[in-house]
């Protein structure tokens, strides 16, 4: 091809130079404008689509024009449907390629012309643009422009797919474009819903490759074309970004990403998660992420306040433990999506983070984890003690810690000074015994939370008691340990006599506790106490208490103070 080209060529200078004033022998080509990349040329029995301007070589003057027409000329190369002058100077030519092809009569329409139009020995001009070519053999071409490292699946028939797209002519001419409408072109593969070369072309994919699919016009919309965008017989060229694939069979896809090491518990119907997690599309694009509000999702399982796969999905999980899951439409928002959020059909993938979870029936779980072989004594309510803890949550964050403040904390038990779960925690404790508690919400801050404690939160606490003061009875401000002195007044009255000013019965409490006979009530001012049990006893007023006035006052009153 490439040395009849040249000869041509070379025949045209020849007459040019000398100005050969001799009937012309052979078609002339001039090649005015050459594409840089030419990836195929004309062949014999190749099928093209092209326009021409047609003037006779004497005078310039037009004849013809597909321009005019505002239609394109079809014909194929080499088989005696064209004139032989054009059968030839078309040979060898690209798309979008522009030549001059110049036809002795001889090799056009002779000594006899045509009609009126084409006049006898008339040597005929064309200026010709490819547009396409394709021949009856041609198959879909499939070029693969990028593609990811990892390939889970790629499409097959049946597959519901989205995808995006550039539609062009074989000459580049765009014709239509997913982008334009900023949508995803969704359909199934393999069900007759596309042209036939598309679905060859889709065949195969990844989500995220990217592939050039060519496709002749036998296989795509044929010598009908498609309305005005796609002209009868022409090669249609697509750029296409597979989105999403799905199955209507597909179940859940579940992927470990990080166990949790020492897991003693799964999540169950009807327990209560908090997790975070990043949610996108297949090809990587984010649609929704917890970490970026900086608060957990909260949901209970299985009772669908979530999406279907997701709850199928937040079954059987550990605290600690990363997965990602990856949700087919039919199992999530299907074929509606959610507002601009979420597309039409659009495949789910969650990457999730399990903070904790609970039952609402959960008990306060305590784990002993050291205790002295002495211990005689244990807290129970009332008692003061002081401890040191870590409270965390159960991602291991923590939250706070006695190590903070410059001694442990002092509270007294049963006074409703910390949260119930913390009390169960700390009640029958040796001093020097170490605990592990883990206090759901409902015995914590419930489902407001309160300060860093976020909202539904299960509290992981360390703790270790460090010292017990064992206390008093609601109400009470000292107790016997035993039975009273009988009579009172006399072990009062420590001179004999017989009255007791407040010095005398401060110092009468203070040797029954010092004999552990009674018992102050631990964490409050002793000589506060002192004072009140005092007053209660003085009756007058005077400043001292008299055999007469402790007979005098009522059973239950003197039991209650002594």
């Amino acid at each position: 091809m490439d040395l009849i080209i040249l000869t041509v060529v070379f025949c045209l200078h020849d007459v040019i130079v000398n100005c050969n004033p001799g009937p012309l022998m052979d078609v002339v080509v001039d090649r005015y404008d050459i594409p840089r990349v030419c990836p195929r040329e004309v062949q014999i029995e190749d099928f093209i689509r092209y326009h021409f301007n047609g003037t006779f070589y004497a005078d310039g003057k037009k004849f013809d024009s597909s321009h005019d027409r505002g239609k394109v000329f079809i014909s194929q190369v080499g088989l005696g449907r064209l004139i032989t002058g054009m059968d030839r100077g078309l040979q060898g030519m690209c798309v979008n390629e522009q030549r001059r092809i110049t036809i002795p009569p001889h090799l056009a329409y002779g000594s006899i012309g045509t009609g009126d139009v084409i006049p006898p020995d008339a040597v005929l001009v064309y200026d010709v643009l490819l547009l396409d070519i394709w021949n009856t053999e041609d198959k879909v071409q499939i070029r693969t422009l990028g593609k990811p490292a990892s390939c889970h699946r790629t499409t097959v028939a049946s597959d519901f797919l989205r995808y995006r797209y550039n539609g062009t002519l074989l000459s580049g001419a765009a014709f239509d474009s997913s982008y334009s409408r900023n949508g995803t072109y969704d359909t199934y593969l393999g069900q007759g819903d596309l042209i036939k070369g598309m679905e060859e072309g889709l065949l195969g994919m990844c989500v995220g490759e990217r592939r050039i699919v060519i496709i002749p016009p036998f296989l795509a919309y044929g010598e009908t074309g498609h309305g005005t965008r796609v002209p009868p017989q022409a090669t249609l060229v697509f750029e296409v970004l597979l989105v999403d694939v799905f199955n209507p069979k597909d179940d859940l896809i579940v992927e470990v990403k990080e166990a949790s090491e020492g897991c003693t518990r799964r999540t169950l119907t009807g327990d209560y998660i908090r997790y975070h997690y990043n949610g996108s599309f297949q090809d990587g694009t984010a649609f929704d992420s917890s970490y970026e509000r900086n608060s957990t999702y909260n949901t209970y399982i299985g009772m669908e306040y979530v999406i279907r796969g997701m709850d199928k999905a937040l079954h059987g999980l550990c605290m600690g433990e990363k997965r990602r899951i990856t949700i087919p439409p039919h199992m999530a928002y299907g074929e509606v999506g959610v507002g601009d959020l979420i597309p039409a059909s659009a495949v789910l993938v969650f990457d999730i983070h399990v903070i904790d979870f609970h039952n609402p029936k959960d008990p306060v779980d305590i784990k002993v984890t050291h205790k002295p072989q002495d211990c005689k004594e244990t807290s129970e309510a009332d008692d003061l003690i002081q401890y040191r803890y870590n409270c965390s949550l159960m991602d291991g964050t923590l939250l706070y810690s006695s190590d903070q403040f410059d001694a442990p904390s002092i509270t007294t038990l049963g006074a409703d000074k910390v949260i119930p779960g913390l009390e169960r925690g700390l009640g029958g404790m040796c001093v020097g015994e170490r605990r592990e508690v883990v206090v759901p919400p409902h015995w914590g801050h419930g489902e407001d939370g309160a300060g860093e404690v976020p909202r539904s939160a299960v509290l992981f606490f360390e703790l270790e008691l460090v010292e017990l003061k064992k206390g008093v009875p609601e109400g009470y401000m000292f107790v016997w340990l035993g039975d009273g002195p009988d009579p009172l007044f006399p072990a009062m009255d420590l001179n004999g006599d017989k009255e007791v000013p407040l010095e005398e019965f401060s110092a009468f409490i203070v040797l029954q506790v010092e004999e552990g006979k009674g018992r102050l009530r631990p964490g409050v001012d002793a000589n506060g106490i002192f004072k009140d049990m005092f007053n209660n006893q003085d009756r007058n007023k005077d400043g001292k208490i008299v055999e007469g006035e402790l007979d005098d006052e009522p059973e239950q009153a003197r039991r209650d103070e002594l």
